[in-house]
């Protein structure tokens, strides 16, 4: 299996405001490219039963307009879907947008994906924090899938020793991408640190 922590370092982060007054939004982008070409890519992010190999189970209508639910996770509507370069839906709410874009890059497929959330409801870029760890862990499990090194059942692979090694470094990178951006002061980042790493990087449990 590959080096996940590789992977965290393979990953660019941005976090952004965007907008001003009621319609400012805070903006978490990851990017990062994929050995494989941009239509499997695609089956890849879309495709339920591909999906629940490397992702979680996603039922529902998987079309433009149609909605979809991940078991244990965030339900929604999917806005637009244009293969094999764009998916756009809400998550978990109607304010909660990710956007995922696929494009060719190098000798594969280049991926953006975007959460945007009302600066509102995030409170500063330091809810980069509270989202942008489980976005990095996801995307470690598509690399491994698109090189054919499935992670089996994903709901165990995520409570593994490596992927909380790399979901520390996740956080850890995701600090110093707030921190740079401006978008959240000291206290923010401190705190938003604090619940990322309750959230994921528990302590194991005794017994």
């Amino acid at each position: 299996m590959r080096d996940l922590l590789a992977g965290i370092a393979e990953t660019a982060r941005e976090v952004a405001r965007r907008g001003a007054g009621d319609d400012e939004t805070i903006a978490v982008s990851l990017r990062r490219e994929y050995p494989a070409d941009v239509a499997d890519v695609w089956d890849a992010v879309t495709d339920p039963a591909r999906l629940a190999r490397w992702f979680a189970p996603v039922s529902g209508d998987l079309r433009q307009g149609g909605t979809f639910a991940v078991e244990g996770n965030a339900d929604g509507e999917i806005r637009e879907c244009t293969p094999p370069s764009s998916l756009v839906l809400t998550w978990g709410s109607p304010v909660s947008v990710v956007t995922v874009r696929l494009a060719p890059a190098g000798r594969g497929t280049g991926l953006v994906l975007e959460h945007t959330v009302p600066a509102a409801f995030a409170g500063s870029g330091a809810g980069a924090l509270f989202v942008g760890p489980g976005w990095d862990v996801a995307l470690l499990g598509l690399a491994l899938h698109v090189g054919g090194d499935d992670v089996g059942d994903p709901v165990a692979w995520e409570g593994s020793d490596e992927v909380r090694a790399a979901s520390a470094a996740s956080i850890d990178a995701w600090v110093a991408t707030v921190t740079g951006s401006g978008t959240a002061t000291p206290e923010e980042v401190a705190g938003g640190e604090a619940a990322a790493r309750a959230q994921f990087t528990p302590e194991p449990s005794a017994g």
